[in-house]
Formats: C-alpha cells, sequence, structure tokens
C-alpha cells in the first residue's frame, strides 16, 4: 500500500487514544503537543498520564473501549493489543470515516505514523509504510544527532527574514532567488558556532536591506536570553 505523506492540523480537534500504556503514552503527548482535545479510555493510565489528566490537560474515560466512544473524532490512535478489540475499532472508525492508526497493525490503519524528528517548526519524518518500523527509528536517530537545536532557530530566522523579503513587493522569481542565495551559506554551522556577525554580514550583502539585519540581531537576543536561562 502507498501512503499519500500529509501534515494535519489538530489544534483543537478531538482525538480519541485507545489504550493508557506507554505506547498509548507517547501517542498521547504527541497529539496533545500539537494541540489536540484528547480523550485518553482506558482502565489504567501510566503516571504521566494521570498528571495530564490531573492537570486538565486531556480527559479520560475510565473503562474498556465501548462501541461509540469515537464519535465526533476527527482522529483515532489504538494502543492495545488486543485483537478484537482492535477490529472493534476499525470497524467503529470505518463506518464513520474516522482518521486511524492501530499501533503496530498495518492491515487496520488509514493513516500511519512515521518516525519524527523535530526541532522547532522544523520536521522530518521517515516511513518504511509499516515495513519496518526499526529501520524508521534508526534513521531517525541519525537525524536526531544531525539535526540540533540551531536548525530550530535557523527556521525562525528564515521565516521572518522572508517576510522582509515579501514586504518589499519585489517579482516572485525574484524574492525565491534572494531567498535561495541566504541558503547558499552554511547558516546552521554559523549558528552552531555563535558566527552572528558573519550571520549579520551574509544577510546585508545578499538582501541589502538594514531592516533584514534588524531581524538577525533580534533572533540573537532571544537565542542569548533563552541560554541564560540554562
Amino acid at each position: 500500500m502507498a501512503f499519500f505523506p500529509i501534515c494535519l492540523d489538530i489544534d483543537g480537534r478531538h482525538c480519541v487514544v485507545i489504550g493508557g500504556g506507554q505506547v498509548a503514552e507517547r501517542k498521547v503527548q504527541g497529539l496533545w503537543g500539537c494541540g489536540a482535545a484528547v480523550t485518553v479510555v482506558s482502565p489504567e493510565l501510566t503516571g504521566p498520564l494521570r498528571c495530564l489528566v490531573g492537570q486538565g490537560q486531556i480527559s479520560w474515560l475510565a473503562r474498556p473501549y465501548q462501541s461509540g466512544d469515537l464519535a465526533g473524532a476527527f482522529l483515532v490512535i489504538a494502543a492495545t493489543d488486543d485483537s478484537a478489540v482492535q477490529e472493534a475499532i476499525h470497524r467503529e472508525a470505518a463506518q464513520g470515516n474516522i482518521l486511524l492508526n492501530v499501533a503496530d497493525v498495518p492491515k487496520w490503519c488509514n493513516f500511519i505514523l512515521p518516525a519524527t524528528t523535530r526541532q522547532g517548526d522544523l520536521m522530518i519524518s521517515v516511513s518504511t509504510a509499516g515495513k519496518s518500523p526499526a529501520l524508521a527509528r534508526k534513521l531517525r536517530e541519525g537525524f536526531d544527532r544531525e539535526f540540533g537545536s540551531e536548525y530550530a532557530v535557523l527556521v525562525e530566522l528564515l521565516g521572518e527574514l522572508r517576510q522582509v523579503v515579501l514586504a518589499r513587493g519585489g517579482a516572485h522569481h525574484e524574492n525565491k532567488e534572494l531567498l535561495q542565495q541566504l541558503l547558499e551559506a552554511d547558516l546552521a554551522a554559523w549558528l552552531r558556532a555563535g558566527e552572528w556577525q558573519r550571520l549579520r554580514d551574509h544577510v546585508r550583502q545578499v538582501l541589502a536591506d538594514e531592516a533584514a539585519v534588524a531581524v538577525v540581531d533580534a533572533t540573537r537576543a532571544k537565542v542569548e536570553e533563552l541560554l541564560k536561562g540554562e
């Protein structure tokens, strides 16, 4: 089966997780971290999930799954190894045309969760279409080592610089060329080494805009303030 890659906006959307163990915990934390309104259905929960419930961050139905638990859900994750329950969840999700992932059971899924590295708004995902989660995890671990926190800063910086360029009202092809020229230097390495003056000079040379240089200075101030708090 070929899966179509897509990123979903689940902010505020009702998402249901069936199960309360460690696998469910990871899924809940991922959904909650993206702003979903999460309901967990399980007789028991891990300690971290109980903390989220106690803080009012997620909802909990303290019982096994029952037919009807998926009503109104945008997305469902089944993190249970009970095959009869998995099949029942799949049947209800199919009837309701609901997005469903059954952990480690590709045949019941209409979407799968790739192994993902995140640094701020940078997201790098790898999938084997469910054939080898171990390989996907191994590749993700390589991404974790290669793409450090400097990439989170870089994405924010480039986003701000893009707005400066677009505000000037230039032609699309000119804007595209300027933004591409910015990336011809190893900006991530400069950020990693704290070479802010080199970065300022490069931005000034490419964009010839003091507003863009001011963006670099503001980004540096934010980073240094964060480092002080560590």
